[in-house]
């Protein structure tokens, strides 16, 4: 685990030093988001509605908007209030556990001693344990101010944090104020059901059957063989850092090209241009080949990896495998011109000879 924050609870006169860790992770399998025809992956960007213009991060403030007009917040601005910049996790109380409604739990942390003597940290656990009760603190994480409990689980302290209490929804159903009769008869066998069902609360005892089978369902299709390769089909991974733009592969891919043309113009090696220009060539031809296709769009995939390897200063053998690779998509047009040709004339000459057959008759 990796801490997210470091601090020191207060406890009274007692400064505990902390390391902060979620003591929770998400299970669920990322999915990313890819165009259904080609495998393509969807990125979104972040583009300013007014100049539409791609804005880095680094370059984005936050806003508040309150009756038709926008307050604009600046990193430093927010990092000026006192309170944000506080890393300190003050003890405000004790209360007994049973009094804290679970509504209000939000995520847990676990808490590492972070001083060379845990003795502190082993004082405020005791405490906790002797007493029977949860410290209510107060703390600021990730630009905003919480409240909390601190608690023990086994020999780790946790902090959990909790709702504010204008965060928790009253809740008011007309269909309640109703009023319903139950018989006595409808309670015990609804008791009896309950009673059937009891049992000693064992979360190992549960799984998400969900995804268990989106697993299965992954792994079936990779053993087929229905996946892409992902180089090919997602393109560049993030924009370029300091540009604010995202990497288009064809842009890159003629980029490269145009640097190597210089290169050749200046007395260098054009290899790798012209087998950049070849398999650009192939992956625009490709899409047009038979409409609903779906090996066009991998072949052109396939051949742009490869002239983004060879025509931005790869291997030679890479360019020269592309290079072939033209020549024979050439050797192999004139062969079908040529078997072309040949039927045509065949043709011809068989029309004439039953022309010929039938005036003899």
């Amino acid at each position: 685990m990796r801490a997210i924050w470091k601090g020191a609870i207060a406890f009274g006169l007692v400064n505990v030093p902390v390391k902060v860790y979620s003591a929770t992770e998400d299970h669920d399998i990322s999915l990313h988001q890819v165009h259904n025809a080609d495998g393509g992956r969807i990125r979104y960007q972040r583009r300013c509605e007014i100049c539409s213009k791609i804005i880095d991060y680094e370059d984005i403030d936050k806003a508040y908007e309150d009756e038709g007009r926008t307050v604009i917040l600046s990193r430093e601005e927010l990092k000026s209030i006192p309170a944000e910049n506080s890393h300190e996790i003050e003890v405000v109380q004790f209360v007994p556990a049973e009094q804290l409604d679970p509504m209000m739990f939000e995520k847990s942390y676990y808490l590492e001693p972070d001083a060379k003597s845990p003795k502190a940290y082993v004082l405020l656990r005791r405490a906790l344990e002797d007493t029977d009760r949860v410290a209510i603190v107060q703390f600021a994480l990730r630009e905003k101010t919480r409240l909390g409990a601190l608690r023990i689980r086994g020999d780790v302290l946790v902090l959990q944090g909790l709702l504010w209490a204008d965060e928790v929804r009253e809740a008011s159903f007309p269909a309640l104020e109703t009023s319903v009769r139950i018989s006595a008869q409808e309670r015990e066998m609804s008791a009896a059901l309950v009673d059937s069902m009891a049992a000693d609360f064992e979360p190992e005892q549960f799984t998400d059957d969900y995804q268990l089978q989106l697993r299965q369902l992954i792994d079936a299709k990779i053993e087929q063989g229905e996946s892409l390769d992902t180089e090919e089909t997602f393109g560049a991974p993030a924009a370029e850092a300091g540009t604010g733009e995202v990497i288009d592969l064809m842009d890159a891919l003629k980029r490269s090209i145009e640097r190597k043309r210089g290169a050749a113009a200046g007395g260098g090696d054009d290899d790798g241009a012209t087998a950049g220009a070849a398999a650009s060539s192939k992956a625009k031809a490709a899409p047009a080949g038979k409409p609903g296709s779906k090996t066009a769009p991998k072949a052109a995939a396939k051949s742009t990896a490869k002239a983004a390897s060879g025509g931005a200063g790869g291997t030679g053998t890479a360019s020269r495998t592309a290079s072939r690779a033209a020549a024979a998509k050439t050797t192999a047009s004139k062969t079908t011109a040529s078997k072309t040709t040949a039927s045509k004339t065949t043709a011809s000459k068989t029309t004439a000879a039953k022309g010929a057959a039938r005036k003899g008759a």
